[in-house]
């Protein structure tokens, strides 16, 4: 029971910080927050990820580029320029290495208001903060475990935020229903999403790039988006003129 706890709460943590932080906040600029907020959700970014530690300036750049060039050969993660799922994790993983390390040729309109903070940028990027990380959850492992299949749980753990954007930038430009037509392949890979805290509503996302909430039809609950209205509602964050767009 603890191993299925510790894991199922890595799991929601990472993500909560990827859809909350990169995603919606460093991506796309959906909502402002001061210095100090973002300060803070950098270390709990960084915290919560661990092992796979991603950089917000590094993905918010390449997530812009994705809707830009979405589904062309320009775009960082397609299925439809990609040998495979692993060929499309290692084509996206070199690409965010080019970005983060500053070899990557950027247009300018992609580097606008991204958060930076330098040295949380370089202490999750370090393989020894990423080992250290790596051998926390280990050893959780070897104490807590009571069964030898909760130890294939493990890589997932290394590996949270990279699995987590390839569910999305995968499945949800393979498989799912769309309600809009859009210049892409993008899906809405679950009707309730339960997994991906709203993530899962790709189709309606590229569609509504700008939109906090991801859910459109009624059924379509976005898991993210109260905790949005909630930092909003206490001062944390200040959501941005449009986000309450109504579309059915």
């Amino acid at each position: 029971m603890p191993i299925l706890i510790f894991f199922i709460a890595h799991w929601y943590l990472s993500l909560f910080t990827q859809t909350f932080f990169l995603h919606r906040y460093a991506a796309h600029g959906m909502f402002t927050m001061n210095k100090f907020w973002v300060k803070v959700f950098y270390i709990l970014t960084y915290i919560f990820q661990g092992s796979s530690f991603l950089s917000p300036r590094a993905y918010g750049i390449m997530h812009r580029m994705h809707h830009a060039y979405a589904d062309t050969e320009k775009d960082p993660h397609s299925p439809s320029y990609s040998k495979g799922l692993f060929d499309m994790m290692w084509k996206t993983k070199n690409i965010y290495n080019d970005i983060l390390n500053n070899r990557a040729k950027l247009d300018l309109k992609f580097l606008k208001n991204v958060p930076n903070w330098k040295p949380i940028e370089w202490i999750g990027d370090q393989w020894l903060s990423r080992l250290v990380w790596g051998t926390a959850y280990t050893l959780f492992y070897i104490y807590f475990a009571t069964a030898w299949w909760e130890f294939l749980l493990l890589p997932v753990h290394y590996l949270m935020g990279p699995v987590h954007g390839a569910i999305i930038n995968w499945f949800a430009h393979k498989y799912g229903y769309v309600n809009f037509n859009v210049n892409d392949t993008a899906k809405n890979l679950l009707p309730f999403d339960f997994l991906m805290m709203g993530e899962s509503y790709h189709n309606n996302h590229h569609k509504f790039g700008g939109r906090a909430n991801f859910g459109i039809r009624w059924f379509e609950l976005d898991p993210t988006y109260p905790i949005i209205l909630f930092l909003d509602l206490i001062g944390i964050i200040r959501l941005k003129a449009g986000n309450d767009l109504k579309v059915f």
